[in-house]
């Protein structure tokens, strides 16, 4: 994190409220950034340090680490209305049905206590066919929160994963509090557009913050749709980040890019890895394959999209590689996972904190039968629960890689 921010203007009081208190947001409010970027309306969460930023010009993950997955305001306070003044930009894609509107979850003392969505704010349309993109400006929303108990309680306002999200100002009716450290530990997770939350029904819902949640733990979510593509400039802001835990979710962006073959695929693992290890040398390391997803089991990359099978106003996806292509090396997800397995076996005989867990554990064939992936690549709100109650017992449950009371190495402070 940056060190601490100065105030934020607030915006003009709210219409028949009185005694409103607009509390600056500042770090010591803010869980699961890297970094705060100041703008000219008031402050973007990053989940990526500038360097990183700095060191790759894709607008894809320049979007990812922006939409801020696993960002949440955290404080104490007696208030019985909160509102939450916000402009967000908001994804769009050429021909294809309108997103649904970015959700925010209030939760009370960790239970879900209120949702709502915030209107006006920038539009980023994006034509899908020939990777261009424009942002069509809009007003700066307010998200309200009211009725809430006039006792002292803690307060967690879960930004929209799947919206660019400029914090403004923040009223309260009663004055807030940083919430103390817990003492929790810190998990750090990175993966694809499935560990960013992609079709969750709302923030607090995306797998990782489901289990997260089960597991008693703090969440940094990395998930950066699209953009989990073992970048060197990924590897060091994990290692630089403090952290109990980490997990690392690989493979099904390499095949949706088609970005490599199998002959650079080992090493850029064992070099992200080593870069983790450089920073947490001795702190649990889960590397987890993808969880099933027919199109790519066996059929290489390039993912692209289907217009022409739009399902109940949904986009499709289709698989445009060819199976034959594996023996030049393409990768498929069953490639991935065998190699996966061979890299882990081997470098856990030197590091008894390395762990496996097959994605297939999380949603696997029978699973698919039940709750097939809607457009072909991503979960549905029931997956994102079911796989996040799966990782939870796996992961965190007794003899799991993340199960409390293991020893591991010195905590690491920010």
């Amino acid at each position: 994190m940056n060190d601490r921010l100065d105030d934020v203007p607030g915006a003009p009081t709210a219409a028949g409220a009185t005694d409103w208190t607009t509390t600056p947001i500042t770090t010591d409010l803010l869980r699961g950034a890297l970094e705060l970027e100041r703008t000219e309306h008031g402050l973007l969460p990053h989940r990526l340090p500038a360097r990183a930023r700095a060191q790759c010009a894709d607008g894809q993950l320049a979007m990812a680490e922006a939409q801020p997955s696993g960002v949440r305001l955290v404080f104490r306070t007696r208030a019985t209305v909160v509102e939450l003044d916000a402009l967000r930009t908001k994804n769009a894609y050429q021909g294809a049905p309108p997103r649904p509107d970015g959700v925010y979850d209030l939760l009370v003392d960790g239970r879900l206590a209120g949702q709502a969505s915030v209107t006006g704010g920038n539009v980023l349309m994006v034509d899908m066919t020939t990777g261009s993109a424009e942002t069509r400006p809009g007003p700066v929303g307010t998200v309200r929160f009211s009725g809430l108990s006039d006792r002292v309680k803690d307060v967690e306002i879960w930004l929209p994963y799947n919206e660019i999200t400029q914090l403004v100002a923040l009223r309260t009716d009663a004055p807030v509090e940083p919430l103390p450290d817990g003492g929790r530990r810190r998990w750090l997770h990175h993966g694809s557009s499935i560990s960013h939350g992609s079709d969750a029904a709302s923030p607090s819902t995306t797998w990782p913050a489901l289990a997260g949640a089960l597991g008693g733990v703090e969440l940094t979510n990395l998930g950066l749709g699209g953009s989990s593509l073992l970048d060197p400039f990924t590897a060091r802001a994990l290692r630089d980040t403090p952290a109990d835990l980490i997990s690392v979710k690989i493979g099904i962006n390499l095949v949706n890019t088609d970005l490599m073959r199998l002959r650079a695929f080992g090493p850029a693992v064992h070099g992200f890895l080593d870069t983790i290890r450089d920073g947490h040398p001795t702190t649990p390391l889960l590397v987890i394959s993808p969880i099933l997803c027919p199109i790519h089991e066996d059929t290489p990359g390039p993912s692209a999209p289907d217009f022409s099978n739009l399902t109940a106003g949904r986009l499709q996806f289709r698989a445009a590689g060819d199976p034959a292509e594996r023996a030049g090396g393409k990768l498929t997800l069953n490639v991935i996972r065998d190699e996966l397995t061979r890299l882990v076996k081997q470098r856990a005989a030197d590091d008894p904190h390395l762990h496996y867990l097959d994605g297939r554990d999380l949603y696997g064939e029978a699973d698919f039968a039940e709750l097939p992936l809607p457009d072909q690549l991503h979960p549905d709100a029931a997956t994102h629960r079911r796989i996040g109650e799966r990782f939870a017992a796996l992961a965190f449950g007794f003899g799991g890689p993340f199960a409390a009371g293991l020893s591991v190495g010195p905590r690491q402070e920010a």
